[in-house]
């Protein structure tokens, strides 16, 4: 298919690092891919999560996306591959392990993982990054992002639980959340930022 100049200049602007044109692609395939993942682990927050992962992953892949429909493809690929070994997890949890169809999507995997030439920095890696910058924050910071986040306890709890103000709370919430994105932000767009931190 002929490539418009505009194309052209998008996919340059994506490969380069440009948050806004990641913005413009993360808008467009965010709930696509969340739907085609549901229809594989019957779970929202689940195919969220997948979903949110094959974003981050195109990220760090940017630079190997060699067309726009490309950027479509991989999210896709990278989210069914995602969504296969989720279901195969699940079968052997339920001990309902069928040897034949695990070594499928093992093989599957591997392909995909080859063809997309995964080898640099991992979720995994940006997790530990995510958590040691976390207990870098200064201690009240870091005990009342810890409550927010891991704990999943309100403003309001928080406040009561450590006898300080709502506004105290926020506060420090705020001020947890600007050194995170600053220290990230060689690594991430602020968009994925936003969704890995809350």
């Amino acid at each position: 298919m002929h490539r418009t100049d505009d194309d052209i200049l998008l996919l340059k602007q994506f490969k380069s690092g440009n948050e806004r044109t990641f913005e413009h692609f993360f808008n467009k395939y965010y709930n696509h891919i969340v739907g085609f993942c549901i229809q594989f682990v019957y779970n929202e927050n689940e195919a969220k999560n997948i979903t949110q992962e094959a974003f981050v992953n195109l990220w760090l892949n940017k630079e190997k996306i060699d067309s726009l429909n490309g950027i479509k493809s991989f999210l896709y690929t990278y989210s069914k591959s995602k969504c296969l070994n989720a279901i195969r997890h699940q079968k052997v949890k339920e001990k309902y392990k069928n040897q034949t169809l695990n070594d499928k999507e093992k093989q599957l995997n591997i392909e995909v993982l080859n063809a997309m030439k995964f080898d640099t920095m991992s979720l995994t890696e940006l997790e530990n990054l995510i958590t040691q910058s976390v207990y870098e924050l200064p201690d009240k910071t870091q005990e009342i992002f810890i409550k927010k986040r891991f704990e999943n306890k309100k403003n309001k709890e928080i406040a009561l639980e450590l006898n300080i103000s709502i506004k105290t709370v926020e506060a420090h919430i705020t001020k947890a959340l600007n050194i995170l994105k600053t220290k990230l932000s060689d690594y991430l767009p602020s968009i994925l930022i936003a969704f890995l931190l809350f």
